[in-house]
C-alpha cells in the first residue's frame, strides 16, 4: 500500500512538473525572454529571424529616426553664362517638376560618394570633386517620410546631360531662368549660390579646387553673375 501511494505521488508531481515548465515556456516565448542557450530550431521561423537580427544588430536603436538623401547642385558655365543643372523626377512625389539630381544614401558609401553616384545615375555627369556646403532638415521637407538632406555643389564646364534612372529628363538652365523647383530646392539653391560666392570671397584650397581648369576671364562672369 505504501508502495502504491508513492508512485502515485511521484506521477502527480512529474505532471504537475510538466504543466509548469510547459507554461512557463508559453509566457516566455510570449514576452520574448527565449532562453540565451536555446536554439532557433526550438522556435517558430518569426522568432529565429527575429533573434537572428537582435544578434546581427546588437545596438540597432529601436525608435524612429530620419532618412538620409543626397542633393547635387552643379553649375555650369557655358563660355558666355552660368548656368544649374536640374532633372525632370520620373515619380512621385513631384513627377514632372524639377529638382537637383539626388537620392537617398546608400548603407555602403559616404555622403559625398552617394553625392557623386546619384549624380552619375541621373545625369550621366561624373566629376571628381563635390563640395558639401549645408545640412537640411526642417520636419516637413520630405512629405514621403522625416527626411534630411546633405547637399553639395560643384563648378564645371557644361557638358552633355542625360535624364535616367529616377530622372525623366536633365537639363541646364541659366541662373536667371530656373523653373519652380520641387521640395525645399528653392532654399538650397539660394544657399549653393552663396556658398559658391564665399568660395571665391575667402579664396583658398576650395576655391583652388573649384575653378580647376577655368580662366581668369572666366571666373569674372561667373563671379559677376553670382554677385546679382
Amino acid at each position: 500500500m505504501l508502495i502504491v501511494s508513492l508512485v502515485f505521488v511521484i506521477h502527480c508531481w512529474m505532471c504537475f512538473s510538466a504543466q509548469l515548465t510547459s507554461s512557463l515556456s508559453e509566457v516566455t516565448l510570449q514576452q520574448g525572454l527565449v532562453p540565451s542557450d536555446q536554439k532557433p530550431s526550438m522556435m517558430g521561423v518569426e522568432d529565429s529571424v527575429k533573434k537572428v537580427n537582435m544578434e546581427e544588430y546588437k545596438y540597432h536603436y529601436k525608435y524612429p529616426h530620419p532618412g538620409v538623401t543626397l542633393d547635387c547642385v552643379i553649375f555650369g558655365f557655358d563660355g558666355e553664362k552660368l548656368n544649374v543643372l536640374l532633372i525632370e523626377r520620373r515619380f512621385d512625389p513631384y513627377q514632372g517638376c524639377w529638382a537637383f539630381p539626388g537620392g537617398f544614401l546608400e548603407m555602403d558609401e559616404s555622403a559625398e560618394e552617394g553625392a557623386r553616384r546619384e549624380l552619375k545615375e541621373e545625369t550621366g555627369l561624373d566629376t571628381a570633386f563635390v563640395k558639401q556646403f549645408h545640412t537640411f532638415s526642417k520636419p516637413d521637407r520630405d512629405p514621403r517620410e522625416r527626411v534630411l538632406t546633405i547637399a553639395y555643389y560643384a563648378l564645371l564646364h557644361i557638358s552633355e546631360v542625360k535624364g535616367q534612372d529616377d530622372a525623366a529628363r536633365a537639363q541646364w538652365f541659366p541662373l536667371n531662368d530656373v523653373p519652380t523647383l520641387a521640395f525645399d530646392h528653392e532654399e538650397i539653391f539660394q544657399k549653393a549660390k552663396e556658398a559658391l560666392y564665399n568660395a571665391f570671397r575667402l579664396g583658398g584650397k576650395d576655391w583652388e579646387a573649384l575653378t580647376k581648369g577655368f580662366s581668369e576671364a572666366e571666373l569674372e562672369i561667373i563671379v559677376g553673375e553670382l554677385k546679382r
